[in-house]
């Protein structure tokens, strides 16, 4: 006799199918331009939303940028989205970027304030956009720019509360931003009470969780405290004596993030953000827990 067999608790969160975008920084040498295009090719076959690619404080990696961008859109059926930032350029050299992308059929539109160089407190350039919101208007005057923008559960570290974070994330949305993509978080709760307090705000377009699965926990810790992203004490508990044993870390990364995604999708969570660190294994992983498949042939 044949015992029934149990469902398994992420099967049955995600029953309604899920869609992923990805995101990319540009290499900067050779060896990290084979490492991006072997990442590249592993996650294409998932179809994702669209791909995004970063660029360096300051815009310090902008012409990488551009030619990983247009390299994607030339070279395979990934749908490329280029980051833009307002930091140290003026209004005409930004929209000089923008017409560019244009020209060369990308469509899809990244648009951030940005980070000063060296961490330096943020410093509007004099003849340039100062805020994303004056660059989601002004990139909608050039074209029709699909947009997508930063939101920030835990609140932009530069920003005075969070009620004026998610008044600046309101202005966004309203110059014709289509989509937030969150800041990365690693407790689902957060997430869900922004999203809350971003509906009751009147924000209707889908906010993307973006999840970052972690590998190094120490550079993790560093960045977070950047960025203004908490780190629960039970993350340090899970890597703890975990620095000189990568492996294991990788499985202790890979099965946080599937539980963080799964508790997500099953409050309705139906489209994810991943954070790759041009990395495709754990993206990848995830991915397919969440039923997010190569197409079959044929």
């Amino acid at each position: 006799m044949s015992l029934p067999r149990p469902e398994l608790p992420i099967a049955t969160a995600c029953r309604k199918p899920v869609s992923v975008s990805f995101e990319f920084f540009p290499p900067k040498t050779e060896k990290m331009q084979v490492s991006l295009w072997e990442c590249i090719q592993r996650l294409a076959p998932l179809a994702p939303q669209f791909v995004s690619v970063t660029y360096g404080a300051g815009g310090t990696t902008r012409e990488r940028t551009h030619e990983t961008v247009v390299r994607i859109a030339r070279e395979t059926a990934l749908k490329p989205a280029a980051h833009l930032t307002c930091v140290g350029h003026a209004k005409g050299e930004v929209d000089d970027i923008a017409r560019r992308y244009w020209d060369e059929g990308i469509r899809h539109i990244v648009a951030l304030r940005g980070d000063m160089p060296d961490g330096q407190p943020y410093v509007a350039h004099p003849q340039g956009y100062a805020y994303a919101a004056d660059l989601v208007t002004g990139l909608k005057r050039i074209a029709d720019f699909e947009i997508s923008v930063a939101a920030y559960p835990e609140k932009h570290p530069d920003a005075p509360s969070a009620e004026f974070d998610l008044d600046n994330l309101k202005r966004k949305i309203d110059a014709g931003a289509n989509r937030a993509i969150s800041q990365y978080f690693f407790d689902p709760a957060v997430f869900l009470a922004f999203r809350e307090r971003a509906a009751q705000a009147g924000i209707t377009v889908p906010i993307l969780p973006g999840i970052l699965p972690v590998t190094n926990f120490a550079q993790v810790q560093k960045f977070s405290a950047a960025c203004g992203a908490s780190i629960p004490g039970w993350m340090a508990d899970l890597f703890e004596g975990l620095d000189d044993d990568p492996e294991t870390r990788r499985l202790v990364a890979a099965t946080m993030a599937a539980e963080q995604c799964r508790i997500l999708a099953a409050e309705g969570v139906e489209q994810f953000h991943f954070y790759t660190l041009n990395r495709a294994d754990l993206a990848y992983a995830i991915s397919h827990i969440l039923g997010v498949r190569p197409k079959a042939a044929g």
